[in-house]
């Protein structure tokens, strides 16, 4: 694309039209952008519309663009081609920071991210001039210059909070420190003078606090690793001014809002985080300036309101205390009984209390309230921190703080019984703090792992929590509902089973409730219970015990995905998934109108995917229902393709990328469990799923593979005779898949397929070049991964054509080929083989080519019969050789740049392993004794003295092991 006037004018265009609501004209214009992106200047075409448009839309448009464009396909990925063309990525890097710092702040937000995109992938080595570029901006004096630089430093440095530790990381960070701390730190004491000399200019403070923040946004990111040498020695002047800037109040900074944190409170909240850093990692260098820091946030906490904009400050300032009385030496600090009634009164009760705001979040932002609440990424909220200093106190103050609390949580409750319609608060705090004094230890997986002792759970759920759950009406006091349904599910393993049992009619009753949050939290705790495990691994709660629940439940279930707010709730879904599995034939009766709903549900979300956890567990259950079903009456398949076809088939059409590697593994499904024989449904699908087009998206090979694979299990024959013309695609798709690194895997995969399944005269014509690309991909880059799958194919080939066939295909591509490929790869490399069928598979292939090929005992390749011998009875007696080299560990991870639909198994359309040798071999070892007894009645003496002159006295031992066994003996 040149850089004309046109370009700009069609990219101005077009840009227009991905803002149009109307799907009709968004996505073709998204489309056209998407076939552009490849060509060259693409990308400085967006960065002069978004310098010099004269439309702000059009400018923040392209900036967007211009930042998923760099996110996509800036890194450069091995085997495949490079998708932005040099002379391109050296002008972004030479334009990219000035525009960014000339840029607006909207704009300059997406440059820097950008930046930090570009920086992860070029910085130090590709990209040594961006921090001296930087640096040197400082110098400017422009405020608004100096915060994108201190902006785009934050993404770039961001990310050492949680790198793992590495060499490379350490020079990374001690270029950014020798050539960063410096600068920044005089910037630093500069910023708070501007503060003092400008403290009554309020437009002035606002740009001075928010360089600030950035400051210490990246003080926290420079120290997180470890103590650099240079902080350390400035440690005086960092935590004075920090200190300084945590007990300042300036009018000019306070804001009317109540709901968002103005820059006093974001600085200070940062400050308490910095605090905390030290006093955890680095408290031996941080205490001398520990106790006043402490002073400092405990008057914070002491000072500061119970509104929303403050609601980060008091946590982060919370979390700093819950981190240091969690460490012996600080103990001291806390012992005082009256130090404790304090903390208990003014910091962690007032913060458990349940506001009106988070009433409102209950009500009308339900989804954000589930996620900080169920998910834990409620980190910045008051509760969440509050629960986590009392599980720091409890450390080494269990039973005093228990005491303490013990009083509140008594007089919590019996306010709460005095009028309950108007002191329900109270008795939500008292379920809080009972909650956070109980619970030690959690993970998602298992609730709590660890409780206190001095609390009687089970008496406290009986008393206080049934009776909510036992009320006629599921709709009053909706946040005690939560409260109850959510106490069942953090301790239930600590609530005997009976008692679980009684709750499951109450959970399946509160899934009508009209609350999103307690319908949610109903088929949360359904689904965790449905989980957990009894004795001899099987579920604690059995399909036996839910027998008389089945209907109700699943009814309630589908219901709930009617109720407004929650018709894509993720758990509700995973609760229908998690129900199927445990229920399994139980379900049957109810398949028909289950199905139903589900394609019904498919079809409506696929206008729109946006909730990818959703989709995810209603593919899970669509699977679950066709194997239930299909297990007890296989001729059932049909009516499932009769239900599914026509949602797969406008899927399909619509090109719905996120659902387009489900749809696969359904078919799969369906298609194994077809007898012999594949229904011309599929064959007309055949040929489409061969277009390079669906191959170029990695997230669509895995399933199409396994489905590729499942036409030919099925019907190979069918293939041959009548679509023998798309051999060459399916071969194409071999080729394509084979020169990759990371999916040549699945290219063998594939490959296997065709050589057992295929009739042998439909792919006679194509083998000799078949492993003509194997050696040429051999040659160019041999990696221990395409070895195992070479060796798990040559040997499959083996079984089907036979030994003989495999020597003379060798030596037809060169001569002696056949020798060479035994002796550099075959013996040496076979103990790397993992996998039980891949071994025997091997096994077996070499048997044939020590004892069903002629060459092997009359040409020079009979040098090579006792090595291969030892070779194999190794792959049978030696641990398997797992060694990688070390430039090979990263080929695999399938590390996708950007946003692409990523693969996701679907765990309940698993595939059955396949043994290709199956019944013809079952005991391999026995296998090799009685083939080597055949060989050795064919030419008598032969191998007997082979045997006795060359192969090693161990492997001798194991030998005479088999034949025993299989009671032969060698002539």
């Amino acid at each position: 694309m040149e850089l004309s006037d046109a370009n700009l004018q069609t990219l101005t265009e077009y840009l227009k039209k991905t803002l149009d609501p109307d799907p009709a004209i968004r996505r073709p214009a998204e489309k056209f952008l998407e076939s552009v992106e490849g060509s060259q200047n693409y990308p400085l075409l967006l960065l002069t519309l978004l310098e010099k448009s004269q439309e702000n839309v059009i400018k923040v448009c392209a900036s967007v663009t211009f930042k998923n464009y760099i996110k996509r396909n800036w890194r450069i990925v091995e085997d495949e081609p490079n998708k932005i063309c040099e002379s391109d990525r050296i002008a972004i890097k030479a334009n990219i920071v000035p525009l960014m710092l000339s840029s607006p702040e909207q704009i300059q937000k997406q440059l820097s991210d950008a930046i930090s995109i570009i920086g992860r992938e070029d910085f130090p080595q590709k990209w040594p001039d961006l921090l001296t570029e930087m640096v040197n901006r400082f110098q400017s004096g422009d405020f608004h210059v100096i915060n994108g630089v201190l902006r785009t430093a934050h993404s770039l440095f961001k990310r050492y909070r949680h790198e793992f530790k590495s060499n490379e990381l350490w020079t990374e960070i001690k270029l950014v420190l020798d050539a960063f701390a410096l600068p920044l730190t005089n910037l630093f004491k500069a910023t708070i003078e501007l503060c003092s000399t400008h403290a009554n200019d309020a437009s002035a403070l606002k740009v001075l606090f928010s360089s600030l923040i950035l400051i210490a946004k990246l003080f926290y990111s420079l120290n997180f690793q470890d103590l650099p040498e240079f902080f350390e020695d400035n440690m005086e002047t960092w935590m004075t001014n920090f200190h300084s800037l945590l007990t300042l109040d300036n009018k000019l900074l306070q804001t009317d809002d109540e709901e968002e944190a103005g820059l006093l409170e974001l600085l200070k909240s940062q400050i308490c985080d910095n605090a905390a850093l030290y006093a955890q990692k680095y408290d031996e260098e941080f205490q001398p300036y520990l106790p006043r820091f402490v002073t400092a946030i405990w008057n914070l906490l002491v000072t500061t309101g119970q509104e929303v904009k403050y609601d980060l400050l008091v946590s982060n300032a919370i979390q700093f205390l819950a981190s240091v009385c969690e460490r012996p030496h600080y103990k001291h600090l806390f012992e005082d009984q009256n130090t404790l009634t304090s903390i208990c009164e003014k910091v962690i009760v007032p913060n458990m209390e349940f506001r009106a705001a988070d009433e409102e979040a209950f009500e009308d932002n339900s989804e954000e309230y589930i996620r900080r609440d169920l998910e834990g990424s409620d980190i910045d909220t008051r509760r969440r921190a509050a629960c986590d200093l009392v599980r720091g106190l409890c450390k080494f103050f269990e039973g005093p703080v228990t005491g303490i609390f013990s009083g509140y949580v008594n007089s919590m409750l019996q306010e709460y019984a005095k009028n309950p319609s108007v002191n329900w608060k109270h008795k939500d705090a008292a379920i809080y703090l009972v909650t956070s004094l109980a619970s030690k230890a959690q993970t998602q997986k298992h609730g709590i792992t660890q409780a206190n002792e001095l609390v009687n759970l089970t008496e406290f759920f009986v008393n206080h929590i049934q009776p909510d759950l036992k009320s006629a009406t599921v709709n009053e006091f909706p946040v005690l509902k939560a409260d109850g349904i959510k106490y069942i599910m953090i301790f239930r393993n600590q609530v005997p089973k009976e008692q679980l049992l009684m709750s499951i009619p109450l959970l399946i009753n509160h899934l009508q409730a009209e609350s999103i949050v307690v319908h949610t939290y109903a088929a949360h705790a359904l689904e965790r219970l449905f989980t957990m495990r009894g004795t001899n691994n099987t579920t604690l709660i059995t399909a036996a015990e839910m027998a008389p629940f089945v209907e109700v439940l699943l009814t309630n279930l589908f219901k709930a995905l009617t109720l407004p707010g929650s018709s894509e709730n993720e758990y509700i879904m995973k609760a229908i998934m998690r129900s199927f599995s445990l229920l399994q034939e139980s379900i049957i009766p109810y398949i028909p109108s289950v199905i139903t709903q589900l394609t019904q549900k498919l079809l409506a979300v696929s206008k729109n995917p946006s909730k990818p956890h959703f989709n995810h567990y209603m593919f899970e259950s669509i699977c679950l229902s066709i194997r239930i079903t299909c297990k007890a009456s296989p001729e059932a398949v049909g009516s499932f393709e009769e239900a599914l076809f026509l949602v797969f088939t406008e899927i399909l059409q619509n090109d719905v990328q996120e659902f387009i590697p489900y749809v696969f593994q359904v078919m799969s499904l369906l298609l194994e469990m077809h007898k012999n024989e594949i229904p011309s449904s599929y064959m007309a699908l055949f040929p489409h799923l061969l277009q390079p087009v669906l191959w170029e998206r990695t997230g669509n090979i895995p399933p199409l593979v396994r489905l590729l694979q499942a036409y030919l299990e099925r019907g190979a024959s069918t293939i041959a005779s009548a679509a023998a013309d798309k051999i060459p695609g399916l071969l194409g798709v071999f080729q394509k898949l084979i020169a990759s690194k990371a999916n040549d895997h699945q290219g063998f995969y594939l490959l296997n397929s065709i050589i057992e399944h295929m009739p042998p005269e439909s792919v006679d014509q194509y083998r000799k070049q078949i492993f003509i690309l194997l050696f040429q991909r051999l040659q160019n880059s041999k990696t221990t991964k395409f070895i195992k799958s070479f060796l798990v194919f040559i040997n499959l080939y083996c079984i089907r054509y036979g030994a003989l066939a495999l020597q003379e295909i060798f030596d037809s591509i060169q001569p002696k080929m056949f020798g060479m490929v035994l002796e550099k790869i075959i013996i040496p490399e076979i103990q790397k083989v993992s996998g039980q069928v891949e071994k025997k598979i091997c096994a077996v292939g070499i048997t044939k080519i020590l004892t069903e090929c002629p060459p092997m005992m009359d040409t020079e390749y009979t040098k090579l019969w006792i090595p291969l011998l030892q070779a194999l009875i190794g792959l049978f007696e030696l641990p398997e050789d797992d060694t990688i080299p070390d430039e090979e560990h990263f080929i695999d991870i399938e590390d996708t740049p950007g946003y692409q639909t990523a693969f996701s198994q679907l765990a309940f359309a698993g595939k059955k392993e396949h043994d290709p040798v199956g019944q013809m071999v079952n005991n391999p070892r026995i296998h090799l004794a009685q083939s080597l007894h055949k060989l050795s009645t064919a030419c008598p003496g032969r191998v007997l003295s082979m045997l006795s002159t060359s192969l090693n006295a161990e492997a001798l031992q194991y030998l005479q092991g088999y034949l025993q066994a299989a009671s032969v003996s060698l002539l």
